[in-house]
């Protein structure tokens, strides 16, 4: 079991997970994750107290499935997840989830090799298919519900009485149960790659290093887009509106700096860097974000 207090360092307790977290809720943060490896397969339940952007991509050669532990505004590059739906995405690619407050996921990931020896032919259109095609999987309730139960159930044990094989035996024939009952949601509203280039034209801009933008013209300058359209694509995608995306991902540009200090590392410059130039507003907005103020942050991680 992984508890962390900062929603960065929370990403990097799964284990051969490359992620990158963004805190999007406001307050201290808690996350926790349970977690069991058995032969070729990972078993976890995650738990976050705050809404975030999440950057993720699973060890290579696996296939990963989310279940959602309760119905909620959860978003797979974009997309939805629906009341009746599970996660699904290929190991070693890059995907995007957006998460609530208090949000709990069941993960189960599998080696491809595995997965193909244990359920056959039945595997090969999920191992095959597009990753766009995989996000969201329609699952009937009661296969939904045996497999969360078969999960807690495992991770409850914490070793005693753990009998591997038997435990991965069970848990193939709920995989099996799932392959054969899941139907892949692939409805896509006409705009979706459109709005979707939006946001990662804006994206793009802040990651490469360029001086970040501070207003909305600026953002609609970077994406070639109109204000009505710049809102719609990150409100539809996203579910921030872009000014809020803009402040929320340079106070955790900040955030990771302070984090992360070298020995001449400032409040003062560190702000700068990511286009905060009153201190006082941002210390204000630092605080409300994440509970606690820049310098309390920058004097944990110095010491």
């Amino acid at each position: 079991m992984w508890e962390a207090w900062d929603a960065n360092e929370h990403a990097h307790n799964l284990t051969d997970w490359s992620q990158e977290y963004d805190q999007f809720g406001q307050g201290g943060f808690y996350g926790r994750i349970d977690e069991i490896h058995l032969p070729a397969m990972q078993v976890f339940k995650e738990y976050t107290s705050h809404a975030l952007g999440q950057q993720c991509n699973v060890w290579p050669d696996s296939l990963w499935i989310g279940i959602p532990a309760a119905a909620g505004d959860c978003r797979i590059n974009g997309h939805r997840v629906g009341e009746r739906e599970i996660m699904c995405q290929p190991g070693g690619h890059d995907f995007e989830l957006v998460t609530p407050d208090a949000f709990g996921i069941y993960g189960l990931v599998v080696g491809r090799e595995w997965l193909a020896g244990a359920c056959g032919a039945a595997a090969r259109p999920l191992l095959d298919a597009d990753p766009e095609r995989l996000m969201r999987l329609q699952l009937p309730r009661q296969t939904r519900q045996a497999t969360t139960f078969l999960i807690e159930r495992l991770l409850g044990l914490e070793g005693e009485g753990l009998e591997p094989r038997v435990h991965q035996d069970i848990l193939g024939l709920a995989l099996q149960e799932i392959l054969r009952e899941e139907t892949p949601n692939t409805e896509r509203p006409p705009s979706y790659r459109h709005r979707r280039r939006v946001v990662d034209r804006v994206r793009d801009h802040l990651e490469s290093g360029a001086t970040p933008p501070v207003s909305l013209e600026e953002l609609c300058e970077i994406a070639h887009v109109s204000q009505r359209t710049l809102r719609y694509s990150f409100t539809s995608i996203l579910g921030v509106s872009p000014i809020q995306f803009l402040r929320l991902t340079r106070l955790n540009r900040v955030r990771r700096r302070l984090c992360e200090p070298e020995a001449e590392t400032t409040v003062s410059q560190a702000a700068a860097d990511w286009g905060f130039y009153h201190l006082g507003q941002f210390a204000r907005d630092y605080r409300r974000l994440f509970g606690e103020s820049p310098s309390a942050t920058l004097a944990r991680h110095r010491h």
